[in-house]
């Protein structure tokens, strides 16, 4: 009787680990969990602009459910237990103090084994899937944004622009080759200079990693800089710092990537791809990385406009060379300075101290 009662348990066990596994299924699905779900479980996720931002969303959404099936489950059995098992209960029905002991019942250790196993490999097998797609660099990207950041504040500057978002009316290729010339002088000492190359033979002061081009938008104390990128098309941004360790994140793409000096020499793959901007709007971008003093006001905003408007900007920015980024902005009917970098303020001259919030009421 007590061998059958055992085996009822052991197969409840298997059935409740099969709900939890199916469940957990769930989280390789590219399907969107309804926005009700998604607004309890995404845990103050923002919403995502890109495709990949999108997947990764869906996964942590789909991962907290089953996290949350998985623990009912196993509070329930531990409820069970405490109320049907208690000594108590057990002396009133005339049994002894403890309930029979199950730790030689072989199908239930191999449940209580196997179907934990089998949870862990599913939920790595789709944290693969997902990553893989963030990571994959196979868009064939129409623009490509080269990104320097530096303390405190970054540099924005478009390498490439292809077909009919060009300024040019063909491929347009930005790099500005006075310039990167010159960054490539800086790769080794003169031979006279004491202590000269002292980097594996290179220069401490070498900057030829670093790109640069003919249309860039650089920040400053007083400017956030406000990088102007097209919807509906797919790009690419290779980064890199000119001194110490930074981070690009921006919130909506729920990605982030270190910045690093010399990458390609620290192992760093600097490129990563997004598909699409899928909304047009302001979207803040930060540092994330601790990066010293001004850290926290290492703003910079992306200003996603409709492909029409980043041709006519790009327009203005090729004709009109020694225009700034605002009047560029303002060309196209945007705002022409940052809006989303709220409440922090950028103003590095009158923080030390430690006073750098924003008074947003009102706004």
């Amino acid at each position: 009787m007590d061998t059958a009662k055992n085996r009822g348990l052991a197969k409840k066990l298997c059935f409740a680990g099969i709900i939890a596994l199916s469940g957990l299924g769930l989280t390789g699905c590219e399907v969107a969990p309804p926005s009700a779900l998604g607004n309890l479980l995404d845990m103050g996720w923002p919403d995502p602009v890109t495709p990949e931002g999108a997947s990764m969303y869906n996964f942590w959404v789909w991962v907290w459910l089953v996290a949350w099936i998985i623990g009912i489950i196993m509070w329930a059995i531990f409820i069970y237990a405490v109320f049907a098992w208690n000594s108590k209960r057990r002396q009133k029905q005339g049994h002894g103090e403890f309930p029979k002991q199950l730790q030689y019942n072989i199908p239930l250790e191999l449940a209580l084994t196997i179907v934990p196993i089998l949870i862990v490999m599913v939920l790595f097998f789709f944290t693969v899937q997902a990553q893989t797609k963030v990571v994959a660099l196979d868009k064939e990207p129409d623009v490509t944004v080269d990104v320097t950041a530096f303390q405190w504040n970054w540099k924005f500057g478009y390498a490439e622009v292809k077909g009919d978002l060009s300024p040019v009316g063909g491929d347009y290729d930005g790099s500005d080759l006075e310039r990167q010339k010159l960054a490539d002088e800086t790769k080794i000492d003169d031979e006279n200079m004491v202590n000269g190359n002292p980097i594996h033979g290179q220069s401490s002061n070498d900057q030829s990693y670093l790109n640069y081009n003919l249309i860039e938008t650089v920040g400053s104390t007083e400017e956030v800089p406000v990088l102007v990128l097209p919807t509906d098309t797919a790009i690419e941004f290779r980064l890199a710092s000119s001194d110490v360790s930074h981070a690009f994140w921006v919130p909506e793409f729920l990605f982030k990537r270190d910045a690093y000096s010399h990458p390609e020499m620290n192992q760093q793959e600097r490129s990563f791809q997004i598909e699409e901007i899928t909304e047009t709007g302001s979207f803040v971008g930060r540092c994330a990385e601790m990066c010293g003093t001004y850290h926290a006001m290492m703003n910079f905003e992306i200003r996603a406009v409709t492909p029409d408007q980043f041709r006519e900007y790009m327009d203005f920015r090729h004709n009109n060379p020694e225009a700034s980024n605002s009047e560029a902005l303002e060309a196209i009917g945007e705002e022409p300075f940052a809006t989303s970098t709220r409440p922090f303020n950028s103003d590095r001259t009158g923080t030390r101290d430690g006073n750098n919030a924003v008074d947003n009421v009102g706004i």
